[in-house]
């Protein structure tokens, strides 16, 4: 059987505390006595388990807790009381319910105000025990030590359960935002790599229609493609569900070319030679996706141009056409673009040119 570390921790402050307690209870010779522990243990005990619930919780530390007041006054004020039943129970009471206060004390207060307070208990605890022993260092020593370790091993205990429970939430938390993140990129690669393939589908069938009567030879050529991207399409999107995508700027670059020419457009490309990391080059590939699909979707570009450079430790694409519309790029595309490129550093931009066109660019440090 696996033992929860966080049970344990709190089974051993209890047992501190109980046990303590339950131990004076067995110096009682009387009735008087024992109900007189009963009531002075009972008076602790509540205001004690309070406490260490609130600290369990992870309440933030602020003030004083008045339950702390309760109790420090129940550990103290009984003290003259239990002394004139029998000395010995009242010395017991007065080093060992004040060991047990210290934990709590750690536990409730902030740092500035719990370790002089713990001092003070320490001071009380070691003076009560040279009084006791006639002089000797051996019983106050031990009484001090036992004020540290047991408030030690309390505050420790509660600080288990407390930063496990902060671990697990942070844990929790973490694998949302995991799950989150795959979304986010599989709603990102569908959005940029489908809508581009239906863009060209769209654009072939057209075409295919067109020429179905006029050129039969060359409409079942259309659709002999068509049916090919299709294909792609299918495959990008078994790719997208396993989180393998594997892009090439120039075959993407080369597939441009084909789509804009099927949909009338001249494309020039003029790309440097260029040796980056495949992410890099992956990138710069979703951007030539993204842009050329705006071209064919949001433009009446007869134009259109592709280039590469390097300059500075970085490469710069752009894609610029002759003629754009009133709404020349696909804000959910551009976004997209944006969170690639920044993700290795880099930065996109999509504004209109002097004659009418529009011009996107993307720079990412090689």
């Amino acid at each position: 059987m696996r033992i929860n570390p966080q049970h344990l921790a709190v089974g051993v402050v209890y047992t501190i505390s109980i046990g303590f307690t339950a131990n004076l209870l067995t110096l009682a010779r009387s009735p008087l006595e024992a109900g007189a522990l009963a009531v002075a243990s009972i008076a602790f005990l509540i205001p004690h388990h309070l406490q260490i619930q609130a600290a369990l919780r992870g309440r933030g530390q602020g003030g004083v807790p008045v339950a702390l007041i309760v109790q420090t006054a129940a550990t103290y004020a009984p003290i003259p009381y239990l002394l004139s039943l029998w000395v010995v129970l009242g010395y017991n009471w007065a080093v060992s319910m004040p060991t047990i206060l210290t934990g709590v004390v750690l536990v409730r207060l902030r740092p500035r105000f719990a370790i002089p307070i713990m001092t003070v208990i320490g001071v009380i605890t070691f003076w009560l025990g040279m009084r006791v022993s006639g002089g000797y260092l051996t019983v106050p020593i031990y009484n001090l030590i036992t004020v540290v370790v047991t408030g030690g091993v309390t505050y420790g205990a509660v600080r288990l359960v407390v930063v496990s429970r902060e671990l697990e939430q942070a844990r929790t938390e973490l694998a949302e935002a995991a799950v989150l993140r795959e979304r986010l990129r599989i709603s990102r690669d569908l959005h940029d790599g489908l809508g581009s393939n239906l863009t060209a589908i769209a654009l072939k069938g057209d075409l295919a229609r067109k020429l179905v009567e006029r050129d039969p030879a060359a409409a079942r050529a259309e659709l002999s493609e068509l049916v090919h991207i299709a294909r792609d399409a299918a495959q990008e999107v078994r790719q997208v569900a396993r989180g393998y995508r594997e892009m090439s700027l120039r075959e993407e670059v080369h597939r441009a070319v084909a789509l804009l020419e099927a949909s009338g457009v001249n494309c020039q490309t003029n790309l440097a030679e260029l040796q980056v990391p495949r992410p890099v080059d992956e990138v710069l590939a979703w951007a030539v996706r993204e842009g050329i699909t705006n071209v064919v979707r949001h433009s009446h570009a007869t134009t259109c141009s592709i280039s590469t450079s390097a300059h500075g430790g970085a490469v710069r694409l752009e894609l610029v056409n002759d003629r754009a519309r009133r709404r020349s790029v696909d804000g959910g595309g551009l976004t997209g673009l944006k969170e690639r490129a920044g993700g290795l550093g880099g930065s996109v931009s999509a504004e209109r040119t002097d004659n009418g066109g529009f011009r996107l660019t993307m720079e990412v440090p090689a």
